[in-house]
């Protein structure tokens, strides 16, 4: 797998309880009238209601001993993640409300998390659709043939952020990308008003567990994805936009970081969000404290490993470094290079302000003789709004 990066992302382990727990469980509910679910009560659902729609594999033992449930049939409706199945019966919608310890300082929700639900939500997917096996998001197929999933690029165009608070509606959905590749796509929005706070779309490609190269598309794992495929863009691709390769002169470089056990994800991978504060924290503070990021673009080339040193390398694009010259002092006459009343009568500061500000990013694995890209990226900045 030289080109792509086994990018599969980290999420939390499927709950698991004995079966003592379980029937401990089932008094409890038997024993009372109604269940509480997310503040308010509800009268308890029939089992019979759900019988269509939820049945699951016999329970089956785990490395650890304990059990879990995968469902073996389609889901409609799953009332304990608030989920359900749209477009016709192959779309999937969740309801998420966003958790304190999921926003920033400024109560905002941080772009770390709505990768998280980005997630959450894709994995929710393929356990209603009765497909999944028991790996990371795998099919049968997949598991019956050593194959899991890795990420080849992923886009997100955020318009607004979400507010601590914010119940939110998560779309997502899955077709064709090209004859080996699938292709996910992400819609959020306020539950409430319907307005659109980010869109997301990503490239995925099949590589085996054991050889650790990319595969082709086995025909059974075919027969089980393109009932589930449909034409449908929540980001319109255009033609794929070029990420150039940083060297050692880029401007800014943060060196020596390292991967900790607590980044590694169910399949001993080192996880997206990790990717994303390496490449972040190449920013300029000022950046980061006036501007919020509206877009990035992601590469992936090689995956991380846990013994790997990793270098992050950022280089902005001109806006950037034509509103620092503009402020810094002049050597020689110890003034600005442009009068600043000059400018900001002009509008020119404010017109650069205004303008996004886009950065290069490039993580790589340093090696004695050469260092290895893992991922190329891209992000796009915007002006925060002020109350």
């Amino acid at each position: 797998m030289a080109a792509v990066t086994n990018f599969t992302c980290s999420a939390s382990s499927f709950l698991v309880r004995c079966c003592s727990m379980k029937e401990n469980h089932r008094d409890q509910l038997s024993s009372n009238s109604s269940i509480r679910m997310n503040g308010s009560f509800r009268s308890p659902i029939k089992i019979e209601s759900l019988s269509q729609t939820a049945e699951v594999a016999p329970t089956t033992l785990v490395e650890s001993g304990q059990r879990q449930n995968i469902p073996t049939k389609k889901q409609l409706v799953d009332p304990y993640r608030q989920g359900l199945i749209v477009e016709g019966g192959v779309g999937y919608r969740q309801t998420v409300v966003i958790r304190s310890y999921e926003v920033g300082a400024d109560k905002t929700a941080t772009l770390e998390s709505i990768l998280n639900l980005l997630q959450e939500t894709a994995l929710n997917h393929v356990w209603m659709s009765g497909l999944l096996g028991d790996g990371f998001g795998a099919t049968h197929g997949m598991m019956r043939n050593d194959l899991i999933w890795v990420v080849s690029r992923m886009q997100v165009l955020i318009d607004y952020y979400p507010i601590w608070g914010e119940v939110l509606e998560i779309d997502t959905w899955v077709g064709a990308s090209g004859k080996n590749g699938m292709r996910r796509d992400w819609l959020i929005r306020s539950k409430a008003t319907g307005r659109i706070f980010a869109r997301a779309t990503s490239t995925w490609v099949m590589m085996n567990s054991k050889t650790r190269r990319l595969s082709k598309m086995p025909e059974e794992v075919r027969d089980e994805l393109t009932p589930w495929f449909i034409q449908k863009q929540a980001i319109k691709e255009d033609a794929l936009e070029k990420i150039v390769k940083l060297d050692k002169e880029a401007k800014y470089m943060n060196s020596n970081l390292k991967p900790k056990r607590s980044d590694l994800d169910m399949n001993q991978h080192v996880n997206n969000v990790k990717y994303l504060r390496w490449m972040l924290e190449t920013i300029p503070e000022q950046i980061l404290e006036s501007h919020q990021l509206s877009e990035i673009i992601l590469e992936y080339r090689r995956e991380c490993g846990s013994s790997d040193i990793v270098e992050s390398l950022c280089e902005p694009e001109e806006d950037e470094i034509v509103l620092n010259s503009m402020l810094e002092p002049n050597l020689f006459n110890g003034l600005s290079l442009v009068s600043s009343d000059i400018i900001n009568g002009g509008g020119v500061l404010s017109y650069f302000e205004q303008r996004p500000i886009k950065y290069t990013h490039l993580l790589q694995a340093k090696g004695i003789k050469q260092n290895e890209e893992m991922v190329r990226g891209k992000t796009t900045w915007k002006r925060k709004f002020t109350a």
